[in-house]
């Protein structure tokens, strides 16, 4: 298989670069699920990248920085799935895979240790507070829009506290089950299978 066209324009340096920037930031979510934020050493990370701190330096001058960098990547992401729903049906498949991801410890941006560990040390750091809060806001806005456009598709209009409403039940129902992954990770897979597709649709029930 061919490897993905590079942009029209775009030099091959800055390839590179993004590349060696993905490199370090793939390698510091596997070091700070392991070790936590603190534990995790920019040699730590340096090491598990295959690459030099100097060279690290070159790209994120400092831990936190690297932090920050991933919380725009998951927004990304976040962005990206949001994008990408259909309907309600296909959004509890969505959940159901990323709580299956949770359980077995994937370390991709969306892993749930590192949700938690994030969350943490947000009572610690004023900066990192500063970013998680703004990439919430963002992340909920585009949520609330998504559910808005789900419920216009069905010829429904509920108003924007409705909304609001119903996305931060949503989002805590979704960020639950990140803790409950990290917290039983022998929970019933079946089981959760079950009551996601039974509950989640009563999330949308807006004559409920």
């Amino acid at each position: 298989m061919s490897a993905p066209a590079r942009p029209r324009g775009r030099p091959k340096r800055e390839d590179r670069a993004q590349a060696q920037r993905e490199r370090i930031l793939d390698a510091a979510r596997r070091c700070f699920v392991e070790q936590g934020f603190h534990a995790a050493s920019m040699a730590h990370i340096a090491e598990t990248a295959g690459m030099s701190a100097g060279l690290i330096y070159r790209y994120f001058d400092s831990k936190n920085a690297i932090i920050l960098a991933i919380i725009a990547s998951q927004l990304e992401e976040r962005r990206e799935r949001i994008d990408s729903l259909r309907d309600i049906d296909q959004l509890g498949e969505r959940v159901l895979e990323l709580f299956h991801a949770w359980r077995h410890g994937d370390d991709s941006g969306m892993n749930a240790a590192l949700f938690l560990e994030m969350s943490a040390e947000a009572t610690r750091d004023a900066q990192i507070a500063a970013a998680l809060a703004a990439s919430d806001d963002e992340g909920s806005r585009q949520f609330t829009e998504w559910m808005r456009r789900e419920a216009t598709h069905r010829g429904l209009q509920p108003d924007d506290t409705e909304l609001q409403a119903r996305r931060l039940i949503l989002q805590c129902f979704i960020e639950g089950l990140a803790l409950r992954a990290v917290r039983q990770p022998g929970l019933d897979p079946a089981f959760i299978d079950a009551a996601i597709r039974r509950l989640l649709p009563r999330v949308f029930d807006y004559a409920g």
